[in-house]
Parts: C-alpha cells; sequence; structure tokens
C-alpha cells in the first residue's frame, strides 16, 4: 500500500477546511487535530486568504488584557485597527455589551472582503472565564464577511452543540468534519442516564424517571452542565445566581450540587484542574445530542440517507428546550435549537416540492412559522406554494396577516417580500 506524504494529508485538512467553512461564523481546529498548527501557517500564507492573525499569549487571563494584546497586533496588520476600542471612555469598559459592539465595529471596517479572523494558542484563556464569555458573545456579533478559526490545544468551554444547531460552527478535525461525540461523553455503561430536554426536560435512570430533585435547580444544573465541554464554578454561579454576592452563590452551588448527587445516588459532577464536568463513568443518551447529529446528517450532501435525517430531527424536536422555564442561557439555547428545528421543517419541505406534494409542503412551512412566524423568507415560501396551488387570494391574505403582524412592532415586510407580493397580484 502505498504511504500517504504528508504534503497530500496537509492539503487534504485544507480542502476540508474550504469546503466546511462556507457557512459557519466559527471553525474550531479541534485539539486532536495532528496537522491543525500546519494548516494555520498554510491559511496565513495562502495567497487565497484574507487572513489576520493573534495568537493568544500568557497575559491573556482577562478580556482587558486581551483586548489589549488584540489590538495592538492587529494594529500591526490593519493599521487602522482599534480606532473605535482605543478611544472608548475608562467608564464605558465595565459595559460588556458596548465594549463588544465597539470591538465588532473595529473588526466591520478591516475589509470589504472575506476574511478569516485566527485565534491561535487559544487554550492560553482556558482560565480566563470572561475571555471564554466575549469570544461566545462576539460570535453572533462577527461582520457578515468575517469567519473566526480557533486553535486551541483544549477543547474551549464555548458551547458547540448550540452553536452547530444553529449552523453558526463546525469543529473540523485534519480532513473530518465532526458530526458527532462533541464532548466525548460515554453513551455506554452501566450507569447509564436518558437525557431528554426538547420539551419539559426530564432524566431517566433505569427507565424510571427520576423526580427526588428538591427543587428545580438540581436538575437545571445537569443540564446545564451538559451544555459544554467543562465548565466553572464562576461560570455557574454567574448563570444561576448573578445577583448573589460570590460567596453566597458558592454556598448556595454547593447545597444545589449536593442535591443533584444526592437525587441520582453518584457524584454527577467531578471537580478537576479547577473544571467541573459531568462524569465519564455515567453512560448518557441525550437527545440534543441526537437531535444535532441528525442535523449534521441532513446536512451532509453525500448522506444517501439526508431525508430520513431531516425527518428523525423533526421527530426528536418535543418542544422548546427546557420549556416552561426562563433562565437567561435557557432562553438563548432555546433559540439555537429552535433554528436548527425550522431549518430541519424547511429542507422537509424542499425535499417533499422535488417530489411534487406541495400540500405536504405547504403543510411544513406552517409549522415551521407556527414556531416561528418571524421568518420572513418562510413567510415568502408559503405564498409562492399557495401561488402555485392556484390559490392567490390565499397568498394576498397572507402578505396582508404578515404586514398587519409585523406592524405591531413597528417594522415592515422586506422589500423582497413586497416585490413578491407585487408579482403575485399582477
Amino acid at each position: 500500500m502505498k504511504p500517504v506524504k504528508l504534503h497530500d494529508l496537509i492539503e487534504q485538512s485544507y480542502q476540508n477546511f474550504i469546503e466546511q467553512s462556507v457557512d459557519a461564523r466559527v471553525i474550531l481546529l479541534h485539539p486532536r487535530s495532528r496537522y491543525r498548527s500546519v494548516l494555520v501557517a498554510k491559511l496565513i500564507n495562502s495567497p487565497d486568504m484574507n487572513v489576520f492573525y493573534y495568537a493568544m499569549g500568557p497575559d491573556d487571563i482577562n478580556v482587558e488584557s486581551f483586548l489589549s494584546g488584540i489590538t495592538h497586533d492587529l494594529a500591526n496588520q490593519y493599521p487602522t485597527f482599534g480606532r473605535h476600542i482605543n478611544i472608548l471612555p475608562p467608564k464605558d469598559h465595565d459595559n460588556f455589551d458596548l465594549v463588544l459592539d465597539t470591538f465588532a465595529r473595529d473588526l466591520s471596517e478591516m475589509s470589504s472582503e472575506e476574511f478569516l479572523l485566527i485565534l491561535d494558542e487559544y487554550d492560553r484563556s482556558d482560565s480566563a472565564d470572561d475571555v471564554q464569555r466575549f469570544v461566545e458573545k462576539l460570535i453572533a456579533r462577527l461582520p457578515a464577511n468575517c469567519r473566526l478559526v480557533i486553535n486551541s490545544r483544549t477543547l474551549p468551554r464555548l458551547p458547540w452543540v448550540s452553536l452547530i444547531a444553529q449552523k453558526q460552527a463546525v469543529l473540523l478535525q485534519d480532513e473530518k468534519l465532526i458530526s458527532r461525540d462533541f464532548y466525548d461523553i460515554e453513551t455506554d455503561g452501566k450507569n447509564r442516564l436518558e437525557v431528554f430536554a426538547l420539551g419539559p426536560g426530564y432524566i431517566l435512570m433505569d427507565s424510571s424517571t427520576i423526580d427526588s430533585w428538591e427543587g428545580h435547580l438540581p436538575r437545571l444544573l445537569f443540564f446545564f452542565a451538559l451544555d459544554r465541554p467543562s465548565i466553572t464554578r464562576s461560570e455557574i454561579c454567574q448563570a444561576f445566581w448573578p445577583e448573589l454576592e460570590t460567596d453566597q452563590a458558592v454556598n448556595v452551588f454547593h447545597v444545589t450540587k449536593r442535591r443533584l448527587h444526592k437525587a441520582l445516588d453518584m457524584d454527577v459532577l467531578v471537580h478537576e484542574d479547577g473544571y467541573y464536568r459531568v462524569n465519564p463513568d455515567l453512560a448518557i443518551h441525550y437527545d440534543v445530542m441526537e437531535f444535532v447529529h441528525a442535523l449534521m446528517d441532513g446536512r451532509d450532501e453525500n448522506n444517501p440517507n439526508r431525508v430520513a435525517a431531516w425527518q428523525k430531527a423533526i421527530e426528536m424536536y418535543r418542544g422548546p428546550f427546557l420549556q416552561g422555564h426562563s433562565d437567561a442561557w435557557i432562553l438563548s439555547r432555546r433559540k439555537d435549537f429552535q433554528a436548527g428545528y425550522l431549518e430541519a421543517l424547511a429542507q422537509m419541505a424542499y425535499v417533499r416540492l422535488a417530489e411534487d406534494r406541495p400540500e405536504h409542503a405547504l403543510g411544513l412551512f406552517q409549522r415551521a412559522l407556527a414556531e416561528d412566524s418571524t421568518r420572513e423568507n418562510l413567510h415568502r415560501d408559503v405564498m409562492q406554494l399557495y401561488t402555485r396551488l392556484g390559490r392567490r387570494s390565499e397568498a394576498a391574505q397572507h402578505f396582508q396577516r404578515l404586514t398587519e403582524e409585523m406592524a405591531k412592532s413597528g417594522k415592515a415586510p422586506s422589500a423582497e417580500t413586497k416585490a413578491l407580493y407585487e408579482e403575485i397580484m399582477s
């Protein structure tokens, strides 16, 4: 068997990056990747790539140090970078969202063309909760022409599953796209749990529902621990008890953790090197993970079972994430997984249209709008389908209802939607 040359392996990794990163806002070069640092060098030196680069340093222990370092280095690559963040008044430096928006504004002025922003040696920020939080919030604020590339020796403490669900992130391991087992959670073993978060949220052990939680917080703490590869105590306290003083929040956390361990009769969260993670001795079937696996299989254009994957994703979405709870982190995740569900419904509708089953497709689009009525692209699909079915008056009525609904929040249909309406009516 002819050995594969190193150059060929690196080229495969590069081509995988080109193919898989097209629609993603953030691309993680997975810690298991053998050639991630070589790939970074290839990206930097590629004549086809517009790249800006920052290597995290030992001083990046908080957001202030991180912003100082990255602004300095990016200004060496693009001289006017930082002109907004550098003049931000000191009194505004504690306004996290304002700092984020200002930094994103500087990024938006770096180029009118597509560009990569590479954060190398990202694991240096592992202990910096505020840097992790800053990067997580920055992802949604990145300019449309910017893609963030993260190279790290450890799996960053970001909510990868929800980012993948809303089609914002991809995890690459050399020539492979990681489409399952994102956090290396065991699924086989004697201590088996079935965890369901799409809907009200419940957990089964040996097919029996666990209901001895002593309040809802221990149960939610378990779901929060499944949200990321690992978490810190301060992240937990910030998510659950932001209004409490640090000592009070820590005390409540330990009480909650004890109740969680008592409910499952074992140490559910283990503490290693300053981080908490789900006990690796637990074998967990988690519906959210399976849902995202199905989305990934549906997105794979080379998968002969794409239709079955989209259908599985639709069936697994039994309701909004942790329905009935309104914690800020839950609302954020709910929106992310809802985006994946809407994608699956729309893709199945397009499949039915290709099969010349427009009535079925119409039902799927209507289910999607019942879930989220703000998606104008879906409204246009419905209007076009009504027209295709010879129901032009219903298309017009749909547009009128959309206009009235948007007017309640001071908005109006986009020019594209108005043009479609005029085309239908003409």
